[in-house]
């Protein structure tokens, strides 16, 4: 599953992600949460608090606390082609890990600093859902719905077969499929990101 989380604060982002998190954690699931380093150490209190034995499960493997600065943005660019072979090689490695499953969740909000590459977000995206049907995985991209313009929001949602809403799950309506969405990028009204 490939899913689109729509949060307008920390703590309605963290009502959904705890329960996912902690429920893959109980699976024997591989979880992965890629966010700015800067908020790793409130990130992880927040778990710790919530009852995960986080240097148990960062030691074991089983969890990883990345950084954006080292996954999407790793060289201060973003590269989607990259961006989309390490998580690959990520699922990969964690089936040969002995793991069923794997569920991560990024905070998109790197795609705020208009670094270069930010405006291939769109296509990698889009072909994360070539990705997802290959894996036992789930994926919750985070967007914070006060940062980012309604124009960007509105083109995210094509490429998520599912949203979080005011912390509900649903099917996505606006979902379009990968293939007609890539051949079509060019032609989209997206406009940029905010800065």
């Amino acid at each position: 599953m490939h899913i689109c989380g729509f949060f307008d604060s920390r703590e309605q982002q963290y009502e959904v992600i705890i329960p996912y998190i902690m429920e893959g954690l109980n699976a024997n699931d591989k979880v992965i949460n890629i966010l700015e380093s800067s908020r790793h150490g409130e990130h992880c209190r927040c778990l710790a608090d919530n009852g995960i034995s986080i240097a148990e499960k960062l030691s074991s493997g089983q969890l990883e606390v990345l950084a954006s600065e080292n996954t999407y943005i790793n060289g201060g660019k973003f590269a989607a082609d990259k961006m989309y072979d390490m998580l690959e090689n990520t699922l990969l490695s964690a089936s040969r890990g002995g793991y069923e499953s794997v569920r991560a969740c990024g905070d998109m909000v790197w795609a705020l600093k208009n670094l270069p590459g930010t405006d291939e977000l769109l296509d990698y995206e889009a072909k994360l859902n070539l990705l997802t049907p290959k894996h036992s995985c789930s994926l919750i991209c985070m967007y914070d719905v006060s940062s980012f313009s309604e124009s960007t929001l509105k083109d995210v949602l094509l490429t998520h077969p599912y949203v979080i809403k005011d912390g509900k799950i649903s099917k996505n309506e606006l979902y379009v499929e990968p293939s007609a969405l890539l051949s079509s990028l060019s032609d989209l009204q997206s406009g940029s990101l905010d800065s």
